[in-house]
């Protein structure tokens, strides 16, 4: 049975279920920032999938890409499975801009997370999920 690790559950807001990802938007107004959780048991490595599996993912990912894309101002799309901290594979795709707080670094150890505010919160939300409903699988 799939179970998202307790850190990922504590620094994300769920965005939704995908065929094979449940998304999830990190909780950091600096960066708008999707991650995608394979709904696997005990996964920890993109080659732990199955081959089809690995292709529906990038599929994910690539969707991932164009919501960003449609809901948010970018120059540069990153993304990057790393697991040093959270075991459980997850993918992120951030959205990066010329003048964000890291650029042109990797947001990753980059001072600490900014929570979104209530008000944050609802501004980008309804952006997200327009763009999320127009994915069609």
């Amino acid at each position: 049975m799939f179970q998202l690790h307790p850190r990922l559950a504590q620094d994300t807001f769920r965005l939704g279920d995908w065929p094979l990802c449940r998304l999830l938007l990190m909780n950091d107004v600096r960066f708008p920032w999707l991650i995608l959780v394979p709904r696997q048991k005990q996964v920890s490595e993109i080659s732990e999938l199955a081959a089809r599996q690995q292709q529906l993912l990038m599929t994910e990912i690539m969707a991932a890409e164009r919501v960003l894309r449609t809901a948010v101002p970018v120059d540069k799309i990153n993304i990057g499975a790393l697991g040093n901290i959270v075991p459980q594979l997850h993918v992120h795709i951030v959205a990066r801009q010329h003048n964000d707080a890291a650029w042109p670094a990797p947001v990753w150890g980059h001072g600490a997370a900014i929570p979104y505010n209530k008000t944050q919160r609802q501004r980008i939300m309804p952006k997200l999920q327009q763009a999320i409903d127009r994915i069609t699988w």
